[in-house]
């Protein structure tokens, strides 16, 4: 059996560097960093009183009016609002379409924790004496599969349709499932991407309980410090990215725009512990390598790798290995870079956003840089010789990149994007 091409043909974006992609590019780009005092709950009494909030962001500027917006999470306000922008930057007409090989695939690693956290208070205050009262929507604005669902009943689509959940990895997992659909010819188009929501009290306490994020509160915007000695945990972001993954006989039969070809995926797991990445990168590098037995393409063949790159100690040092272990000396002519220094943490919407930045330095060759990196903060345990892309965004020919993600439980997924070539 002969695959189908997949291309990329729409991008849509909410993040804490921006309500769209053009705007969260361009600060990406510029090096901005996404952080800054924590406004949704009282911090006050909590270790980390910082994160890096989605900012201005209004569900009715989306089309979602307040009835509708009542329904969902904030996460899920995010998924529509990034599929939306999407679906109308891939031109794509759904009453000229075959709705039927139209699908949504998205990721989400926790969902709709704001909304669980609100019912289960009020519960908690008034339950004893009044008994239980839950709203009649507490469950489906909980659930992490109803974004999908959202998108779907909004266009009509009758593809496809599910939530991948995979932590951290959850969004890379969707993009890797969308892009085998529709290569194995079981849809044309898959709306794919990933969104979380989870800046709240039960989301930084836990995570300030595992000691995984930075407490850096007197300085947030340089908290998120990737493979830099003084890292101390990761930045928790929020947001949603969406990719329109598209059959190339379809997008070339409409007259699609093309952004890139996506050309590879890998999957794997450390097998190793809950919450910490194998010391030695083993499932990191499997997965690479899988990506690129999966795209048919060597070591060499790749410019730019967007890393997990989560600012954490193990998990950077891991992932450093893991790179130099595959590509052997090319390692050294790759542009390494995390976003997640500027954007934070996006959970499960890490991967959706992390891919769109991949395919944005494919078309536009610019690397968007790893900030907050100061000289003489040179871990001993990581080759400096690799290059980090440090605080400036580096303008270069990218035939190719590769984005990683890595999730608790070991879950590891990998993508590849490249030039699109006729």
């Amino acid at each position: 059996m002969e695959l189908k091409r997949v291309v990329v043909t729409g991008l849509g974006a909410i993040t804490p560097l921006g309500n769209s992609v053009e705007e969260t590019w361009r600060n990406l780009v510029a090096g901005v960093s996404g952080a800054g005092p924590i406004t949704h709950f009282d911090s006050s009494k909590f270790k980390s009183h910082f994160a890096c909030e989605v900012k201005d962001f209004k569900a009715e500027d989306y089309g979602i009016d307040r009835k509708e917006a009542r329904k969902m999470d904030t996460y899920c306000q995010y998924a529509v609002a990034s599929a939306k922008e999407a679906v109308e930057d891939s031109g794509l007409d759904m009453d000229a379409e075959d709705r039927n090989r139209i699908g949504v695939i998205y990721g989400v690693g926790i969902g709709g924790i704001k909304t669980f956290e609100e019912e289960i208070g009020a519960y908690a205050r008034t339950g004893a004496d009044l008994g239980p009262k839950f709203g009649p929507f507490f469950i489906p604005k909980m659930i992490g599969d109803i974004c999908a669902g959202h998108i779907s009943i909004l266009y009509g689509l009758h593809g496809p349709n599910y939530v991948t959940t995979s932590a951290c990895a959850s969004s890379t997992h969707a993009l890797a499932d969308a892009f085998n659909l529709i290569r194995l010819g079981k849809a044309n188009v898959i709306v794919a991407g990933g969104a979380e929501a989870a800046i709240t009290a039960g989301g930084v306490g836990g995570f300030n309980a595992m000691k995984a994020i930075s407490t850096r509160n007197d300085s947030p915007s340089t908290a998120s410090r990737p493979f830099s000695a003084s890292r101390d945990g990761f930045v928790m972001g929020e947001g949603s990215g969406c990719l329109i993954l598209e059959e190339l006989d379809h997008a070339l039969a409409r007259g699609a725009k093309i952004y890139a070809e996506m050309v590879g995926e890998g999957m794997s797991a450390d097998a190793h512990h809950i919450t910490a990445s194998h010391p030695e990168g083993l499932g990191a590098k499997l997965v690479m390598q899988s990506a690129l037995e999966d795209a048919g393409m060597q070591p060499s063949d790749i410019d730019y790798i967007n890393v997990h790159g989560t600012s954490t100690h193990v998990g950077d040092i891991s992932e450093a290995k893991a790179i130099q272990d595959l590509f052997g000396d090319h390692a050294y002519e790759l542009n390494i870079s995390s976003t997640k220094s500027m954007t934070g943490h996006l959970l499960g919407a890490a991967g959706a956003v992390e891919a769109l930045a991949s395919v944005l330095a494919v078309k536009n060759d610019i690397v968007p840089p790893t900030i907050n990196h100061e000289a003489g903060d040179e871990d001993p345990e990581i080759d400096y010789r690799l290059n980090f892309t440090f605080n400036t965004a580096q303008k270069r020919t990218v035939r190719a990149a590769l984005s990683n993600t890595f999730g608790f439980g070991g879950h590891n997924a990998c993508v590849i994007f490249k030039k699109f070539e006729a």
